[in-house]
């Protein structure tokens, strides 16, 4: 007993203090790890002050952006400090997860520093969205408090600031030759007149003030009302009349007469580092374009197929005007159309059960597009939930023309921006605490635009497209995304044209004409954007199929399901790694 004191006792000690010490070693490499995530989140905060008070963030409630050049060059030379922090840190003491949050650390802000050489930030405005939009960001910010209001009138205060800036970026934009084309540009001029109105009370800008709470003093509403009509009739308005003036005389004649991402000064390694980023591979354009024509040719085929079973005798282009053009496929009033969308999402929401082992706390709630710009924007979009909980997710549906807006597309436009697609997958990142802010709040365009474009094929199993109009719906969806491949390449790196680009989309899918032109014009504003949801889908697809012949009667899709989004919105090649981890652990013995 005395010989196992003085000899196997202090060896074990050793063993034991040697162990403590490299867990401590560890521990504070990982503490190192997060002070460099948490300092560079809060610098991309600082850095973007609407970004922050859209996840309730109240910090920099009184800011705009600084978009001035001395600003730009900071925040360049912060991305690459934050890669200079990072190699800081000994990414082999880290653990597994660790090591993946290093990885996409360094991944993100890699591409945020390769991205600064091309000079976007010299195209500040799009149809789709700009200085000319910024109202929206009243109606999506947490306005309940008297201070929040007062926040917001001195973000109104400086918005001449913001405009002077703006108008400077794209004055330099002309003389570079980095310049937006005229053709979705000639959209703007009516944006920013929807901001120009006699009466203060008319603005946009206004809204917040129109229904404030019930618990201010009566006196507190009638000053922030004055102060609100003051700014903005004397800051806001005479900043857009400016803009106007600038636009329509010197910035729309400068725009190009091309579309393509290639006629711009480095344009085609743009185009080339787009792809890469968006799709999360090594894709080039050209093996897109022709995964795109493989794609077209598949769906093409299976539409086909639906139009014989329905019985319609003439060409499939002939289905395509019928389905466009018959008042049977569409709702009267906007009205209507809002009940519709608000009835289909009723009947989805009890059904996730079967698909899900965890479903987000956070709900979601339909909301019509702004009026002033729902002629120029697509069909849906979603807006995540705020980070603090103070907002939640909203499913936005555009009810401009309800003549052009089918009723067969209603059911799988709904799966992909609410649920199981964009909320639900959105709103579980966003609660998954142990991931760094960047992560929850962040993510991979591939991952989760795949995500909503599989989701489209889960309505089939939650009790969607019981009729053929609404399962051609899903494949007309699907096809969308497949011709996307094409014609986004197509423009942007091929040489086609706009009206090239339309037609080959009206041919291969029967979407409205005005969608359609708005589709292609997003995708001339956004290049490579789109690209994301096809490469992700077919990711996706793939996983699930090998992981149902792999573990055969052991496969169960809600572990499946739980397994892709337990880690949120990840690389491709990521997603395919957690996969095969899992798939691997689920094998029988």
């Amino acid at each position: 007993m005395r010989w196992m004191q003085s000899a196997t006792v202090p060896a074990l000690l050793l063993v034991s203090a040697l162990g403590h010490a490299e867990v401590s070693v560890r521990n504070a490499e990982a503490a190192k790890l997060h002070q460099v995530f948490d300092h560079h989140w809060n610098r991309v905060l600082e850095e973007n002050p609407v970004w922050a008070s859209y996840l309730g963030d109240r910090r920099f409630n009184r800011q705009w952006r600084d978009l001035s050049p001395a600003e730009r060059e900071k925040s360049h030379a912060g991305d690459l400090g934050a890669l200079e922090d990072l190699r800081n840190v000994d990414r082999e003491l880290l653990s597994a997860d660790d090591r993946l949050n290093y990885d996409l650390f360094e991944r993100d802000y890699r591409d945020r520093i390769e991205a600064h050489q091309f000079d976007m930030h010299l195209i500040p405005i799009s149809q789709r969205g700009g200085i000319q939009t910024l109202d929206e960001v009243g109606d999506q910010l947490r306005v309940s408090q008297v201070s929040d209001y007062e926040d917001w009138l001195a973000r109104l205060r400086q918005l001449p600031r913001q405009m002077d800036q703006t108008i400077a970026l794209m004055e330099a934009g002309i003389s570079r030759g980095i310049v937006p084309p005229n053709v979705t540009m000639q959209r703007v001029p009516a944006q920013i007149r929807n901001q120009i109105v006699n009466d203060p009370q008319q603005s946009l800008f206004y809204k917040p003030f129109a229904n404030m709470p019930d618990s201010f003093s009566a006196a507190d509403k009638a000053r922030l009302k004055a102060r609100a009509r003051e700014v903005i009739a004397g800051a806001v308005i005479p900043s857009y009349q400016r803009l106007d003036k600038f636009f329509t005389e010197t910035y729309l004649p400068a725009c190009r007469d091309t579309i393509g991402s290639s006629d711009l000064p480095k344009g085609s390694a743009y185009y080339e580092f787009q792809v890469r980023r968006y799709t999360t591979t090594e894709m080039t354009p050209d093996q897109v374009h022709q995964l795109g024509l493989e794609e077209v040719a598949r769906n093409r085929a299976e539409m086909i197929a639906i139009k014989d079973d329905v019985g319609f005798a003439g060409t499939l282009h002939e289905f395509f005007d019928y389905l466009r053009t018959d008042p049977q496929f569409y709702y009267k009033t906007p009205e209507a159309l809002f009940e519709g969308y608000l009835a289909i999402s009723k009947r989805i929401d009890p059904e996730l059960v079967h698909l899900f082992g965890k479903l987000p706390r956070m709900p979601y709630g339909l909301k019509k597009i702004p009026d002033a710009i729902a002629p120029d924007t697509t069909t849906a979009y979603y807006m995540r939930p705020a980070a603090d909980g103070s907002r939640a997710g909203y499913y936005y549906v555009n009810l401009y023309k309800p003549e052009t807006r089918p009723k067969w597309e209603m059911e799988v436009l709904s799966v992909h921006e609410a649920v199981p697609g964009h909320h639900l997958q959105i709103a579980l990142q966003q609660e998954l605490e142990a991931l760094p802010n960047f992560r929850r709040y962040g993510g991979f365009t591939a991952f989760t635009e795949g995500w909503g474009l599989y989701s489209e094929r889960l309505g089939y199993e939650i009790g969607m497209y019981k009729d053929p109009f609404s399962r051609f719906g899903q494949l007309t969806y699907d096809m969308w995304r497949a011709v996307r491949l094409v014609v986004d390449t197509g423009m942007h790196y091929k040489g086609w044209t706009r009206q090239q680009a339309i037609d080959y989309f009206m041919d291969n899918a029967p979407k409205t004409e005005l969608d359609i032109t708005n589709e292609i014009d997003r995708y001339i504003s956004m290049p490579g954007q789109a690209l994301a949801y096809k490469l992700g889908q077919l990711k996706l697809l793939e996983m699930r199929a090998l992981a149902t012949e792999q573990l055969g009667e052991n496969f169960d899709i809600k572990e499946f399901h739980d397994t892709v989004l337990a880690n949120g919105s990840v690389p491709l090649s990521v997603l395919e790694n957690i996969v095969n981890e899992w798939i691997e652990a689920s094998l029988p013995e």
